[in-house]
C-alpha cells in the first residue's frame, strides 16, 4: 500500500468518526428540543397542574421523574445522567439532577405506600373517598378520548367532548382538593 493510499485510508476513517460524533451531537439537540416541547406542553396542561399541584411532588421533581422515564425508553441509546440533565428545561449539573431524582422517586415511593396503608387498614370503604374514586374514573375516561383523537385525528364531536370533561375535571379536582372535602360535617 503506497502512502497515498495510507494517507487517504486514514482520512477516511477520522471522516466517519467526525461524522458520526457530529451525527450523534444532531441527534442528542434533536432529542432535547423534543423532550422539551414535550414537558413544557405537559407541564402546562390545566389538568397536569391541578394534579401536580395537590401532589408529593414539586414541578421541579415531576420534570426530573418524566425525563429519567422518558429517557429509559429513548431506543438505540441509554443517557447517561449528565445527557438527563441537559434535557431539563433549565440546565442543571448532573448533581443537581440526581439529587431531584432522588427526592421524586422517594416522594413517589411515600405516596404509594400511603395509598397501600389506607387500604390496608380499610379507609378507602369509607364513602368520603367515593369522589375521589369518580374523579379517577373520569381521568381515566378523558385520557382514554384524548388518546383516541390523537391517534384518529378526528376532531369534530370528540373535541367538545374533551373540552367538556376537561372543565368538569377541573372543577372535581379543584373542590376536591381542599382538605374540608374528606371531613363529613360538610
Amino acid at each position: 500500500m503506497t502512502r497515498r493510499e495510507q494517507d487517504h485510508k486514514s482520512f477516511v476513517s477520522v471522516y466517519k468518526i467526525v461524522s458520526l460524533k457530529d451525527y450523534f451531537k444532531v441527534e442528542v439537540l434533536r432529542l432535547q428540543k423534543e423532550v422539551q416541547k414535550w414537558l413544557t406542553h405537559s407541564l402546562n396542561d390545566p389538568i397536569v397542574k391541578m394534579l401536580a399541584k395537590n401532589s408529593n411532588l414539586t414541578k421541579t421533581q415531576l420534570e426530573t421523574l418524566l425525563i429519567d422515564i422518558l429517557a429509559e425508553n429513548v431506543p438505540r441509546k441509554t443517557l447517561k445522567y449528565d445527557q438527563k440533565a441537559r434535557l431539563r428545561l433549565s440546565a442543571v449539573s448532573r448533581g443537581a439532577f440526581n439529587r431531584t431524582l432522588r427526592q421524586a422517586r422517594r416522594n413517589v415511593i411515600q405516596s404509594i405506600y400511603t395509598i397501600l396503608l389506607l387500604g390496608y387498614l380499610g379507609v378507602f370503604d369509607d364513602t368520603r373517598l367515593d369522589p375521589y374514586l369518580e374523579i379517577a374514573n373520569k381521568l381515566q375516561t378523558y385520557m382514554k378520548a384524548y388518546r383516541d383523537i390523537a391517534e384518529k385525528r378526528e376532531k369534530n364531536g370528540y373535541l367538545r367532548i374533551i373540552n367538556t370533561l376537561r372543565e368538569e375535571l377541573e372543577s372535581s379536582l379543584e373542590r376536591l382538593s381542599k382538605p374540608r372535602t374528606m371531613s363529613e360535617n360538610l
